[in-house]
């Protein structure tokens, strides 16, 4: 019989569609997840993207302290003599030495673990894509063979922003540069900015006194 779509072929490209969902699925609960674990390990900390820094529930900073290239993980520390002074250390952090949080530096999914359930995703994906081709060369009805073709295509052009992320994402992300700067730097860096405002403030001051004294002169 020709021209009608049996049953096996309508499976096969249901299994297909349902494979692509799966595997974006798989993506979303990762990322999700992930987003999860680095929410409830701030505890409350909020990150500023603009100073590099997390600003705790009691409004004291923490800057970067120190960058572990193996694990791609930034970590910020709060000044010893003001985390050890204040008066919610007890549920913050039993360390003396400051609370310290840590930050993954690669957005997803150029981190480690992204590109793992990442690769997962796209694993499925072939499989979405080879079921109905598959199944496809088993078929003699040239509709059945059309439909199975078609939804193959459909699942390879779904799956290519899943391919294209990971295609993008660096194979190597321990090679890539991180600035870092530390605790002392960021300080020293404020303190060089507010000796340059201090003598901007002074060298105004003296350009308007001198006409001033230009003025009593030739009077």
């Amino acid at each position: 019989m020709t021209g009608t779509v049996g049953v096996m072929a309508w499976l096969a490209a249901g299994y297909s569609l349902v494979l692509l969902l799966v595997a974006y699925g798989i993506d979303v609960m990762a990322r999700r997840a992930s987003r999860k674990v680095e929410e409830t390990a701030a505890g409350g900390f909020v990150y500023h993207e603009d100073h590099d820094a997390w600003l705790c529930p009691e409004d004291q900073w923490l800057w970067p302290q120190s960058f572990d290239p193996e694990n791609r993980v930034m970590r910020y520390r709060g000044s010893p003599s003001i985390c050890n002074s204040c008066p919610v250390k007890d549920t913050c952090t039993s360390s003396s030495d400051g609370r310290e949080v840590r930050r993954q530096v690669d957005s997803w999914p150029a981190s480690e673990t992204a590109r793992f359930h990442r690769g997962i995703a796209c694993a499925v994906t072939v499989l979405a894509v080879s079921w109905p081709v598959a199944t496809a060369l088993t078929r003699a009805d040239w509709v059945e063979t059309a439909l199975l073709l078609g939804v193959a295509l459909l699942v390879a052009a779904g799956s290519l922003p899943l391919w294209s992320h990971l295609r993008r994402s660096p194979a190597d992300p321990a090679g890539a540069f991180v600035p870092v700067r530390t605790l002392d730097e960021n300080v020293l860096e404020r303190s060089q900015a507010a000796q340059t405002h201090t003598r901007r403030r002074t060298t105004y001051a003296s350009d308007r006194r001198v006409p001033d004294r230009g003025r009593e002169a030739g009077r």
